[in-house]
């Protein structure tokens, strides 16, 4: 399946390159397809999931507010991400079914070892959320 160069900015816009290894969390039905076919077309390969040993680069992580413990999720994604690697938070926009707090982010995430750096607008009903290990704390694994 070929993604037009639109579709494939919207990887870039994560951070996606050629080569990198991406694991993605928490898919569902609802998730945007557009989103998902350009990661795997701008990386080159399909995504792996949370039953992979691969050190992922970055990892999705789909998010409701329905969802369960979001701590608990982050510290899940974290687990096999590399030690430079990104987590992309996303969660539905405001007003959409799922929509997540920003407040809850802001707290979840440095529990679980996180801290956020951006948001961007990843999808149509999709907000990412981008976190990364503080350097602190990639010094000491």
């Amino acid at each position: 399946m070929s993604v037009d160069s639109g579709s494939t900015s919207m990887a870039a816009r994560l951070g996606i390159k050629p080569g990198m290894v991406v694991q993605e969390l928490g898919w569902d039905e609802d998730a945007d397809e557009d989103l998902r076919d350009s990661v795997v077309e701008l990386s080159g390969g399909e995504m792996v999931d949370e039953d992979s040993d691969e050190v992922a680069d970055v990892v999705l992580l789909w998010w409701r507010e329905e969802d369960g413990d979001l701590i608990d999720a982050l510290v899940d994604s974290i687990a096999s991400l590399a030690e430079d690697g990104v987590v992309w938070l996303l969660v539905p926009k405001s007003g959409r079914p799922g929509h997540v707090e920003p407040g809850d982010v802001t707290e979840a995430a440095p529990t679980a070892g996180l801290q956020q750096t951006s948001s961007i607008s990843a999808a149509k009903d999709w907000s990412g959320i981008r976190l990364v290990t503080p350097k602190a704390a990639r010094s000491r694994r």
